[in-house]
């Protein structure tokens, strides 16, 4: 069982050989730091100046981590991961938007993909950002117990209607509903509101998830007390546990502000929480269900262990696999083959607007250790198993 990771036959079985070129050739890139951090300085300064970068962004990194620009782009993506049996969760990349004719469209555009999720067995899972939904400081200042003024007070009761309109249709579709974790220091609005949504449409199944974070030390307490107002008050709980996003703007906020870091003090303490958290999702599984987002195969190993030891079938609608597109083919695809429930997200947006999604991924892959190398080591196995 724990060779299962090593199949690079099946992890790159939709590679065509240039296609698994690229890949090696953008994680080499990715490996080198300081290379990273010119690329996306120089990136960020070419897409701001208007240079003609985008069809070269659009034909190495962004074609490698995205679907497309739009939704049809994106199924034939879709349609061709599906026939080796993994799905697609559709993620509409841009975050952080400021204005309300921005948060308004994107809101209308997470509307229209679950019509698209209605209609492809290829695709359970909508998603949102709240930062897509509403701006980031208006959560932060709730969070964080600031007042609000009238007019915050009116735009907020906008992003609790997007909220709730998404929501509403999800569970009337009977599509289930990711909604991602952020910014610790605004995450706590938008965790209220996401409960709120819980307790309305999870009262059957869980058609509502929210995301939980577990490179945060406090994450395991609020999963049990969640559990216990779930239980309570009969509703259930759908979440995606993953490690997080944001380590080192949290760690240098919480240096800069003088409180303490929200953040597990290490790799190893981020590790045994996000396995304890998922141990813990298993065993409650009447109320809860557990998508499982992550890139790191003993956490894997483990999950499906455990499933086989309390007799959880290997496609129990309740337990699902994620992981990002372009990341992980040797998880995704070889979990898949194994029969067990698994969803790759599929980000899509116009180029420019989800440079800011890329540009993370990039770093991400680059700050944790190992991720870049492993990957490499698998493509360069497969490239030799193939003689390219």
């Amino acid at each position: 069982m724990r060779d299962l990771f090593e199949d690079t036959a099946t992890a790159f079985a939709l590679k065509s050989d240039s296609e698994l070129e690229r890949a090696y050739f953008l994680f080499k890139l990715i490996g080198n730091e300081p290379l990273v951090r010119i690329g996306t300085a120089v990136t960020n300064f070419a897409i701001k100046a208007n240079l003609p970068v985008e069809r070269l962004i659009r034909a190495t990194v962004f074609d490698h981590f995205c679907g497309g620009v739009n939704e049809e782009e994106c199924l034939v993506v879709a349609d061709k991961m599906f026939e080796k049996g993994v799905c697609t969760i559709l993620d509409y990349s841009v975050e952080g938007q400021q204005v309300e004719n921005q948060l308004d469209y994107t809101f209308e555009k997470t509307l229209k993909t679950l019509d698209f999720v209605k209609e492809k067995e290829a695709i359970p899972f909508a998603v949102f950002k709240p930062t897509g939904f509403g701006r980031f400081e208006l959560y932060r200042k709730i969070t964080e117990g600031e007042k609000l003024t009238t007019l915050e007070e009116e735009e907020w009761q906008r992003v609790v209607n997007r909220f709730d309109k998404v929501c509403k249709k999800a569970h009337d579709l009977d599509v289930s509903l990711l909604i991602d974790a952020e910014e610790s220091y605004m995450q706590g609005a938008a965790d209220k509101l996401v409960e709120t949504m819980m307790r309305k449409y999870n009262k059957k199944k869980a058609i509502v998830f929210n995301t939980l974070q577990t490179y945060r030390w406090d994450r395991l307490d609020y999963l049990k007390k969640l559990h216990e107002e779930a239980k309570k008050e009969d509703f259930h709980i759908g979440l995606k546990v993953v490690r997080g996003a944001y380590m080192e703007k949290e760690n240098e906020r919480a240096e800069e502000l003088g409180y303490p870091s929200p953040i597990c003090p290490s790799k190893k303490a981020t590790d045994e929480n996000f396995n304890r958290v998922v141990t813990f999702m298993l065993e409650s599984l009447e109320v809860m269900s557990l998508f499982a987002g992550t890139h790191n195969e003993n956490s894997s190993y483990l999950l499906m262990e455990q499933m086989a030891a309390k007799g959880i079938a290997k496609n129990d609608p309740r337990v699902w696999f994620g992981q990002l597109y372009g990341m992980s083919d040797h998880i995704s695809y070889n979990l898949s083959d194994e029969g067990y429930n698994v969803a790759k997200y599929l980000p899509f947006g116009p180029v420019k607007d989800v440079m800011p999604y890329l540009i993370r991924r990039a770093e991400e892959n680059t700050s944790v250790a190992g991720q870049t190398s492993r990957e490499l080591t698998l493509l360069k196995k497969e490239r030799e198993r193939r003689k390219i």
